[in-house]
């Protein structure tokens, strides 16, 4: 262990002996809140018929009720990796989750889409505090021995909140009412806060920084026009946005804030993103790896709900319970992964996660039939929660593992911000690709009503909508085998050059 390592658990043991006498409990807390934030990126999907009837509001309002949840969590991960770094992570942690609570709060109570817009936006911003510090965290109390078990727990809530959130909201909607996907956060949230501040130490760094305004000013907006341009893409087929703005010009605009954002951080003492993180090679790598799984995750997730419900005429807690083996082998596999990231070749675990994922979705690609039963379909979710345990445990184990305290708070901002940034990209291009072969097929608007059509117009729906899944399912697959073939090139002509070592804390603290 460093010695910045052992000054931190030694002050953090200082200022809270029960969790240093159990940091599983406090890994416990970490992981409750978190999932909790990532159950919300996706659990309204299943409630939002519900609130069209009840807000009496359309499709284009109502899709913002999600979009502005991403928009706002995606965008300001990296800022506030870097605060937790400079003010201490406990404390951001709290306050994100006290937001979050309240705001879980407003959009229950929310009479009109403006106002649940609004709260959600609140709920974004509370959900971006709250994540970097449970990684940076995780990385703090844990010693290097179990810091990959540790880790292993933590990604297998990413991956099993990810999947689940459909299915939860599902069953709550048909349970109670859409509101109650919000209210439910409440009574956790305060349980979990109170944990907080029982079970998680005040880790806190004695270096004077200062947080770097023009580069958070510059991330900010970059990444706004960019996310902004992904999410909304779609709607506006790409074309004219407001007036003469297109939604490529947004995007494009994007970019190049961000590119002077990389050049303004160059020149800043304090960096909101230190570019020392990126001399670590498992570090860049694993940053790939996880982007890459979160497209291919997350279309993937778009898509299946659509084959299950409208193609197979499933119900929402039918298409659940089709994809619960995914969840099953995701939660008991995760844990061991974490942990077999710490050997040799455990740089190797991610890329045949990713390979496993691929192979998943081309048996769907391959079984999935307007017959396919769930036993059918139970092989290819094995496999799928196999590629998630493989990729999302270690990549992070692999990520972190040289990043010194001091600096996990950004590290996690980063690695989470492209985790979000590989699932939207994911999102656009599958739902962009099966929107036009639909449209091809006839069937653009049949999506929203299919599950009402007489069985022999959604057997004709059915038949249609099979071969546009396989060809859309090419672009996740194809996108999963090059991530591998760069990740192997690049270890491969890294270990002709050089070892992959991280420079050392001391090193960097210097």
């Amino acid at each position: 262990m460093s010695h910045d390592t052992q000054n931190l658990t030694l002050q953090g043991a200082a200022q809270n002996p029960a969790s240093a006498r159990n940091p599983w409990a406090a890994l416990a807390v970490l992981c409750a809140g978190y999932g909790t934030i990532l159950l919300d990126l996706t659990v309204v999907n299943n409630a939002m018929p519900s609130i069209i009837g009840s807000l009496h509001t359309g499709v284009n309002g109502i899709l913002w009720v999600i979009n502005a949840y991403v928009l706002v969590y995606a965008v300001l991960l990296i800022t506030a990796g870097r605060v937790g770094d400079l003010v201490g992570q406990r404390a951001i942690f709290a306050g994100g989750l006290a937001l979050f609570t309240v705001a879980s709060a407003l959009c229950g109570f929310a009479q009109t889409t403006t106002q649940l817009v609004a709260a959600r936006i609140l709920q974004g911003v509370g959900g971006a505090l709250l994540t970097p510090q449970t990684l940076a965290l995780v990385t703090s109390i844990f010693p290097p021995d179990r810091r990959g078990t540790a880790m292993g727990l933590w990604g297998a809530v990413a991956g099993l909140a990810t999947v689940a959130g459909p299915t939860l909201g599902g069953f709550i909607v048909t349970r109670w009412d859409w509101r109650w996907v919000f209210f439910i956060n409440v009574p956790i949230g305060v349980g979990i806060l109170l944990a907080t501040f029982l079970l998680v130490p005040d880790i806190r760094f004695g270096r004077r920084q200062h947080l770097d305004i023009g580069g958070v000013a510059l991330a900010s907006v970059g990444l706004v026009l960019v996310v902004f341009g992904l999410i909304e893409g779609q709607r506006f087929h790409w074309g004219r946005l407001w007036g003469m703005l297109t939604i490529p010009e947004t995007i494009g605009a994007g970019l190049l804030v961000l590119t002077a954002f990389l050049l303004w951080e160059r020149r800043q003492k304090d960096p909101l993103l230190p570019f020392v993180l990126f001399e670590d090679r498992n570090f860049l790598w694993m940053n790939g790896m996880v982007s890459a799984m979160s497209f291919a995750m997350l279309g993937f997730s778009f898509l299946l709900p659509i084959y299950l419900q409208s193609a197979l005429g499933r119900t929402a807690f039918q298409a659940g319970l089709t994809v619960a083996p995914m969840s099953l082998s995701l939660m008991v596999l995760a844990p061991f992964a974490g942990r077999w990231a710490d050997r040799p070749q455990g740089q190797y675990l991610p890329a045949a996660g990713l390979l496993c994922f691929a192979g998943s979705m081309a048996l769907i690609a391959w079984f999935g039939n307007t017959s396919a039963s769930g036993l059918t379909l139970a092989g290819p979710m094995v496999l799928a929660g196999l590629g998630i345990a493989c990729v999302m445990p270690p990549s992070t184990t692999l990520a972190m593992r040289s990043v010194p305290p001091r600096l996990a708070g950004a590290a996690s901002g980063v690695l989470n911000t492209t985790r979000q940034l590989g699932g939207v990209l994911g999102t656009t291009a599958v739902g962009a690709l099966l929107e036009n072969r639909l449209t091809l097929a006839g069937y653009e608007q049949s999506l929203g009503s299919v599950v009402q059509m007489p069985p022999l117009l959604r057997l004709h729906f059915a038949e249609a909508f099979i071969p546009v899944m396989r060809l859309t399912l090419i672009v996740p697959i194809a996108l999963l085998i090059v991530a591998v073939a760069w990740f192997l090139a690049s270890l491969a002509r890294a270990d002709g050059v050089a070892p992959a070592d991280a420079p050392s804390p001391e090193a960097v603290e210097a």
